[in-house]
């Protein structure tokens, strides 16, 4: 049976790996001749919403430590 914790970390995963990816297609559509702006916006967008959803994750999952 699968915890919070271990439900967080599978999610976090999922966002992690979909972020590379899109890394990785920015990239190729910034190499083609031909580079059609709106779609590379879009991708960089959907990118940092990533970001955000997995730094929020990452906060549930590490606790704030009192100095």
């Amino acid at each position: 049976m699968l915890t919070d914790k271990d439900n967080l970390l599978r999610q976090l995963h999922g966002l992690r790996s979909e972020h590379r990816d899109l890394d990785s297609v920015i990239a190729r559509l910034g190499d083609q001749p031909t580079i059609d702006q709106l779609q590379i916006q879009r991708l960089k967008k959907r990118k940092l919403l990533l970001r955000d959803q997995i730094l929020r994750l990452e906060s549930r999952l590490i606790p704030d430590s009192i100095a």
